[in-house]
Formats: structure tokens, sequence, C-alpha cells
């Protein structure tokens, strides 16, 4: 057992260089985006002001007060499937960090859909062909 390396710490460790309150926090994930020139540009910055005075300040989500990097602007339907939205201020909502990812996810797939997954047919379809035989 040793002491924390930090300034005026007594915790003790049993190993590394500082104890768990003064280790270092991991870095924020980042998202690429393969929109990032676009992001960049004053008509996006124009708008994301502006979808932020409409929505308070608050995440759409959670309904949490979020600034500063936490209140990111979030596009209803994504600019890869309507690039002609990406700057429709009815398109994007403001929400925080926490609530992004989950509007982000894709729903999950079932696991009983490969015949339709591949769009072939439908369970109906299937069904009616076990009957026949």
């Amino acid at each position: 057992m040793k002491y924390c390396a930090y300034p005026a710490c007594h915790n003790k460790i049993a190993s590394g260089l500082y104890c768990d309150e003064h280790k270092r926090k991991p870095k924020r994930k980042k998202y690429p985006s393969k929109n990032k020139s676009f992001y960049r540009t004053q008509a996006w910055e124009d708008l994301r002001t502006d979808v932020y005075i409409r929505d308070g300040g608050r995440c759409r989500a959670c309904g949490k007060f979020v600034y500063g990097r936490d209140a990111q602007v979030h596009h209803i339907k994504p600019i890869w499937k309507n690039p002609e939205l990406k700057l429709d201020v009815e398109n994007v909502i403001l929400v925080c960090a926490a609530c992004h990812p989950k509007l982000e996810e894709k729903p999950p797939r079932s696991k009983n859909n490969f015949f339709d997954s591949w769009g072939i047919g439908s369970g109906e379809a299937r069904g009616q062909l076990r009957e026949k035989k």
C-alpha cells in the first residue's frame, strides 16, 4: 500500500499513481460524422442558435436544462435519408448529451424476420406455404 500521488491526498492505493478520486476521467466518446464540413457552416450555427432559443434550452427527451457541450441538436430525419431537410427548423430538436445517443440508436432487429429482412415474403405467406404441404 502506498499513498496517492495527488498533492495533499492521504488516500492509500494498492497500485497505480492515483486513488479513484484523482484518476483521470475517460474522454468522451466521439461520434465521427461524414457531414463535418456542413456542421462548421454559419447557416448551421444560426439554425442551432434558433433551435436552442425555440426549445428554451431544455432537452426535448428528458426536459433537463442544457448548455455548452451538453446542448446538442438532433436531426429527426437524418441528413443521409433526406438531405433537403438538413436546415429545416422543424426537423431538428435540442437534446442533452445523455439522450442523443439513445435517439441515434437503430431499432433492434427481430431474430425471426429472416425472410422479411430479405424481402422474400411476410410471415403469413410462409404460414400458408406450410399449410399447403
